[in-house]
């Protein structure tokens, strides 16, 4: 789950930077905007979703236990 998790977190700094990139690049030398930076940013919402889902997974099968203070002090 770890692997997974931190794979995920690699993946939206890989589309943050692809949409910097594009947003960088795009429209210039008389060329169209494409929607690379949207395809881009959706990409990082989609795996931003999907290590939230990991997490609750993680939570709710006892892989991972929360820890801290505890609630109502």
């Amino acid at each position: 789950m770890k692997y997974l998790i931190a794979l995920a977190f690699l993946a939206i700094i890989a589309s943050l930077g692809s949409a910097l990139f594009f947003m960088m690049k795009d429209g210039r030398d008389g060329k169209p905007k494409s929607s690379n930076m949207a395809r881009a940013l959706a990409l990082r919402v989609g795996f931003s979703i999907l290590v939230f889902v990991c997490i609750l997974i993680a939570w709710k099968l006892g892989y991972i236990q929360p820890t801290g203070i505890p609630a109502g002090k």
